[in-house]
């Protein structure tokens, strides 16, 4: 009776432990929503040139990097980190940020100086495009994912080492899963459109015409939002770590944007908090964009001009 007595509290014991690593879990998954909408608004367009059997093996493939890449990199990255070298975590951030705010401000440049790459037929993405394809969107994963697992880790920050990596490998799986369902969904909305189409019921049929109509709109839509957002985290990455260590050498500028969506949102009543936040996301998105421009300056158009004034040398 007194070894299942001990048993009984062993098993509360393990029972609250549990209730306390879903508690936390929920907390840091909530938490990193916003960035979670962001990787799911990116992702769908790596897939605009992909023929429609290749679409689902594709984003698996990119969900199977993607739970890679925050079990086997991020996740002991991260614990290590912050359990020894806590300092380091704002700088590898701030790199990722840095290259998200790149990635946005090259799309735009693309866009705006008409190099973009010119639109692949479905049916033609060769193996070699599609594997290029899938690397591409597993590194932007990366940051991503790296970003999400930060925040998670910092709301979980005064849980015990242990604790904390049951958490974030809870968080890992639960949020690829919901991330690349939503987009699985995204990308076959076409297709279900198209079975629908063919039913025998009015109803259905006008439901599956609408939807095959409406799918290109909305993948063009979001690949505009995809951009915005590598722009809009990007920014928001360097904006809160910028000044992070604590040493006061660096400035702040997060505090100075903070301060003033304080005020946004006390001032303008029952729309403040949409309000601020959209202050809030507008200054980030501006950071990213600035320094997304001037990276892509050095990357793009230097080499350019000192080619050109090499040109009539070599000649």
């Amino acid at each position: 009776m007194g070894l299942l007595d001990d048993i009984a509290a062993l098993a509360k014991l393990a029972a609250a432990s549990i209730d306390d690593v879903g508690a936390a879990t929920g907390r840091a998954t909530a938490k990193a929503a916003g960035v979670v909408v962001d990787d799911t608004a990116v992702t769908p367009q790596y897939l605009r040139s992909v023929a429609a059997q290749r679409e689902l093996p594709i984003v698996r493939k990119i969900a199977i990097g993607s739970i890679r890449n925050k079990l086997v990199f991020i996740l002991p990255v991260a614990l290590l980190l912050s359990q020894f070298l806590p300092w380091l975590l704002p700088i590898v951030l701030m790199v990722g940020g840095t290259y998200l705010a790149y990635e946005g401000a090259e799309k735009i440049w693309h866009k705006v100086s008409g190099h973009h790459d010119a639109e692949v037929p479905a049916t033609e993405v060769s193996p070699e495009a599609e594997q290029k394809m899938v690397a591409g969107a597993i590194r932007t994963d990366l940051i991503l994912s790296a970003e999400i697992m930060v925040i998670a880790l910092d709301e979980v920050a005064d849980e015990s080492f242990w604790s904390r990596l049951a958490i974030l490998a809870v968080v890992a799986v639960v949020i690829t899963a919901i991330v690349y369902g939503v987009v699985a969904a995204i990308v076959k909305m076409d297709d279900v459109g198209l079975r629908l189409a063919e039913r025998d019921s009015g109803f259905a049929q006008r439901v599956g015409r609408g939807l095959v109509k409406a799918m290109p709109r909305v993948l063009a839509v979001i690949s505009v939002v995809g951009t915005v957002a590598m722009l809009w985290v990007g920014g928001h990455i360097l904006l809160v770590n910028l000044g992070a260590d604590g040493t006061g050498w660096i400035p702040a500028p997060y505090e100075w944007v903070h301060h003033l969506e304080v005020a946004i949102h006390d001032a303008t009543g029952a729309l403040g908090g949409t309000l601020g936040w959209l202050f809030n996301t507008f200054c980030s998105a501006v950071v990213g964009l600035v320094v997304g421009a001037l990276v892509v300056l050095v990357m793009h158009l230097l080499p350019k001009r000192r080619t050109a004034q090499d040109a009539p040398a070599a000649h």
